[in-house]
């Protein structure tokens, strides 16, 4: 056999290689169990993380083995993932040196707005509304003007630097900010001790996406993420200065206090407790007042009545309460500036943990060189007077200024713990973000619910892999053997690969590698099955082999590129769960290609050449299927009436019914609570109703779902929607705690609420999706169906070269996708598990489009085979015989895949069950669209409408036909 010695070397060395890139994530198992055995016993579990295993060619020690271990998803492991988003406004207004031009301000403004529904870039955006405001008012202005980017701050542009020049430069610019904080994120996650953190540039756009396994403390996370790090000196109103306007507001409100979307009857000034004022701010707020406060000095009435020296006055809180009034927060007045620019702007270039006078925890710094001589300036100008000392709108302190401060250091106090002190010095350390950062999807799953989706996972992956080798063995005998080794060697290589290239394994990864395993039978079936044939037709063993393998080929590389052309589409359109599956779909398609077709190809020959045999088939298997000939073409006009009555049942629902969509799809927060007893949905979904209320008093959208057990639930909403804060994060979860106190544990606190490690109960996974994030997700989601059908559509008008073929096939799918969502409409209210429309739902759907395809590309290779060597006297009769002689393995490839996917739905855990409900729905009508759609429409199409409509079994009739 040729080339036999060359794959054998190729499995060999990818075997070693792979065998090399797993020792460690075995090793550190086997390590981490004997410590778990240990049972606490210090020293035993010191000498084990110590010890060391020869190899010969390699050692093996407990910290090396779990650097290199395979990296487990959120969902296997627990912890926490996030999508940070740099302000590109903030850099723009950088870029520009904080320009009023009211051009600029129009433009900024407007690309904000239509930045909420837009897939482009931030800056592309700007750009373009930048040229329209320019032209609207008149103004003329190039983009190299001094109001605009021609300032000191953009050296390279000059004068006459024309406005595509002026374009690349601040495009350039933005990306190395966005790699700047790149940089400053990685550095920051180094500091919080995440194990195997994974952190990605997300590219053409201003994200980073950040992925922590094992890390328990969101908000510790998101805080340490969004801090800018940007340390700033303000002036500060002080109360004298701004009680007018404070007593005006009080009159207004009584009047106003609607508009203000406060009750007319609140007294503001009682709000502001001024009697206990200690410092130098102009309020002390008790905490469950302050979002009063800020409705009011937020509204649009109040920013009216502001006076002059008021003009430009930011209001900020205080870090956290003051030692001697933990129930209050301190308002203080910013004397700000029309662009709003910080007097002292200066990054830190050290900062440590010391200790004042009095023993109390501080945090000494030392500026760069900008920020000590803008330090000196305005210590000198403020001698007596107080400043405050701010981190991301936050005073953290407002000392009196002693005396001028030449040298650039400083002190913040703020009555800080240590470990507050560590976290500021931590990120002060970092480095600061160039521009502010924002959460716009966060995802976090306990390590419990991880274990759970492990346990899951993994009993769903063994019955699978039973129920596969199981059956192959019972149909083909010996063959199926080889089969089942071959598949062995394949989920070998593809753990190993992933591994290697270091890869995240996550839920559905797994669920893709159970797919790959129902691919390898595939493509076993096909040849087998061709196998069969050739025997039947009266060839030796050997020579049936030989004709078996070589005629299988097409069909097998034709199914697998279809596949690995929607695994492609779903890896670059595709996000979080979507490209983990196909990740591991595309890793599995070429390794079952080499392990299926090649290395088995060398194996059953090397057995053949022995003069051994080798059965295909056993007893009760050998005739299945070898006579089955119907008569498909003549039933298409009913196949066609029973489609249309289903598409026609589907399309009602999707425009009458709807559907349910997942939060990635609208945007929103999804949170899945455990509760130690039994719970009623509408109950809760009651309570809840009445906390999640907006400022105006309407109601948010709340749903709650039985999620797995009935003591789980899965509660999403869209309440504060447009608030991507950690403080709307927080105020949510304080809602829901308070919500579903008196179904918790008596002792259960907010903090274990927060994260159900302790007793098992309370939050056991959260996500939060931005509407922007959203918004892109469902474009992406569209791009990739619209991407895979087009694909596939040139794809078989390449290979089969008649437009017949493309019609029928794109039809049958376009058939396919639209039962699937007619179910999901039909069905979201009624069943016991998700039927969300998300992005794991985009997945399914291109997940059958692939596999429908591989089906119908089996039978119009059979067709174009028939085709070219003539075998039927009518179009009719060559269709049938097509679609007759390949039932075998249609049959026992969608036989086999719905039983694996049944298996995963009914044990593979709660996340996967609407995905696999999709999948499970989409095979069955895929395998009916191959024969009854896509073959029928493509005869209807290329028939010349003079042939004759004869039916029969053509191949072995030919005498009986030609007699009629």
């Amino acid at each position: 056999m040729q080339g036999k010695g060359l794959i054998t070397i190729i499995a060999i060395v990818l075997g070693l290689i792979c065998l090399n890139e797993l020792l460690p994530t075995w090793y550190a198992s086997k390590i981490e169990s004997q410590i778990e055995a240990a049972n606490g016993n210090e020293k035993e579990i010191r000498r084990l993380k110590e010890d060391t295993l020869h190899l010969g060619f390699t050692d093996l020690y407990y910290a090396k083995a779990k650097d290199k271990e395979m990296k487990l998803g959120l969902d296997l492991k627990g912890g926490i993932n996030v999508l940070l988003e740099i302000n590109q406004r903030d850099l723009v207004n950088d870029l520009t040196n904080y320009s009023t031009n009211p051009v600029l301000i129009e433009a900024l403004n407007r690309t904000d707005e239509l930045q909420k529904n837009s897939s482009k870039s931030y800056i592309d955006n700007f750009f373009t509304e930048f040229d329209a405001v320019n032209k609207a008012k008149g103004a003329n202005l190039k983009l190299a003007d001094p109001e605009i980017f021609g300032n000191a701050n953009l050296s390279e542009i000059k004068f006459n630097t024309s406005d595509e020049q002026v374009k690349s430069i601040v495009k350039k610019r933005i990306d190395l900010s966005v790699g700047t904080a790149f940089e400053v994120i990685r550095t920051r996650i180094d500091k919080l001790g995440a194990i195997q953190p994974n952190v990605q540039r997300v590219p053409g756009t201003a994200r980073i996406s950040v992925e922590m396994p094992g890390m328990k403390d969101i908000d510790k996370v998101k805080k340490m993420l969004q801090t800018s790090a940007k340390l700033q000196f303000w002036e500060i109103q002080q109360i004298q200065e701004v009680a007018p306007y404070f007593q005006t507001l009080t009159s207004t409100i009584a009047a106003k206090g609607d508009s203000m979307g406060v009750a007319k009857n609140v007294n503001f000034m009682n709000l502001l407790q001024l009697d206990k004022l200690r410092t130098s701010g102009v309020a002390s707020v008790k905490l469950s007042d302050t979002a009063t406060v800020n409705k009011i000095l937020n509204s649009k009435v109040a920013q009216a009545l502001r006076p002059a020296n008021m003009k430009y006055t930011q209001f900020m809180w205080g870090y956290k309460p003051e030692s001697t009034d933990t129930n209050s927060l301190v308002l203080y007045a910013i004397r700000g500036n029309i662009n709003q620019k910080a007097p002292v702007d200066g990054a830190v270039e050290s900062a440590k943990i010391n200790y004042d006078e009095l023993s109390r925890v501080v945090v000494d710094m030392q500026m760069d060189s900008k920020g000590a001589k803008e330090w000196k300036t305005l210590t000198e100008k403020n001698v007596g007077k107080p400043v405050a000392v701010t981190l991301d709108n936050r005073v953290y302190t407002a000392p009196n200024v002693v005396g001028a401060i030449p040298n650039g250091r400083t002190q913040i106090s703020g009555n800080f713990s240590q470990e507050e002190a560590k976290e500021l010095v931590d990120v002060l350390g970092a480095g600061k973000l160039p521009a502010g950062a924002k959460v716009v999807q966060a995802t976090q799953v306990g390590p419990s619910l991880g274990e759970e989706s492990i346990h899951a996972g993994m009993i769903s992956f063994a019955i699978a892999f039973l129920i596969i080798i199981v059956y192959i063995v019972f149909y083909y005998g010996g063959a199926g053997v080889y089969a089942v080794f071959a598949m062995i060697i394949n989920l070998f290589y593809i753990f190993g690969i992933m591994d290697s290239g270091d890869f995240t394994l996550t839920l559905p990864g797994i669920a893709g590698m159970v797919l790959t395993m129902a691919m390898a039978v595939d493509t076993n079936v096909i040849i087998y099955e061709r196998t069969k044939e050739e025997l039947f037709a009266g060839k030796s063993i050997f020579d049936a082999y030989k004709d078996g393998f070589k005629h299988a080929l097409n069909a097998i590389i034709d199914g697998h590129l279809t596949t690995l052309l929607t695994a492609v589409v779903l890896f670059f359109f595709g996000t979080g769960p979507i490209k983990g599956f196909a990740l591991t779909l595309m890793i599995g398609v070429v390794m079952t290609l080499f392990t299926s077709v090649a290395l088995s190809r060398v194996m059953i020959f090397s057995r053949l050449e022995k003069g051994k045999g080798l059965s295909v088939w056993t007893a009760p298997t050998k005739n299945l299927f070898r006579n089955t000939w119907i008569d498909f073409i003549g039933k298409r006009k009913i196949a066609y009436a029973i489609s249309i009555v289903l598409t026609v049942i589907s399309l009602i629902s999707i425009f009458t019914n709807g559907f349910r969509y997942g939060i990635d799809f609208t945007g929103g927060r999804n949170y899945v609570v455990r509760f130690d007893k039994p719970v009623n949905a509408e109950d809760i979904e009651g309570k809840l109703t009445n906390y999640f209320k907006t400022e105006d008093g309407k109601n948010s959208s709340v749903e709650v779902k039985t999620f797995g057990n009935n003591n789980q639930l899965k509660i999403s909403t869209d309440y504060l929607i447009n608030d991507e804060s950690l403080k709307a994060d927080q105020i949510i979860e304080q809602k829901l705690y308070e919500a579903l106190k008196s179904d918790l544990p008596a002792k259960s606190t907010l903090v274990d609420f927060k994260s159900a490690y302790k007793g098992n109960t309370g939050i056991v996974s959260s996500e939060k999706v931005g509407p922007t994030v959203a918004d892109d997700i469902q474009k992406h989601g569209i791009l990739a169906v619209v991407a895979a059908l087009g694909g596939i559509f040139i794809y078989i008008l390449l290979r089969f070269r008649k437009w017949q073929f493309s019609l029928g096939a794109v039809a049958a799918l376009f058939h396919d996708a639209v039962i699937i969502l007619g179910a999901y409409s039909l069905f979201h209210r009624v069943m016991p598990f998700n039927m969300e429309i998300n992005q794991d739902f985009v997945a399914a759907i291109l997940t059958v489009l692939g596999y429908s395809i591989n089906d119908t590309v089996i039978i119009f290779d059979r067709i174009r085979e028939y085709l070219r060597e003539k075998k039927s006297i009518t179009l009719a009769g060559l269709f049938d015989d097509s679609i007759s002689s390949t039932l075998g393995r249609t049959f026992n490839t969608t036989f086999t895949v719905l039983l694996v996917i049944l298996a995963i739905f009914i044990f593979g855990g709660d996340n996967l069950r609407g995905f696999m409900f999709a999948l499970l729905i989409g095979i069955g009508f895929g395998a009916y669209s191959s024969v009854f759609i896509a073959s029928a429409i493509a005869y209807d199409f290329l028939k010349t409408g003079k042939e004759e409509e004869v039916h029969g079994k053509t191949t072995t009739n030919k005498e009986v036909l030609a007699s009629k």
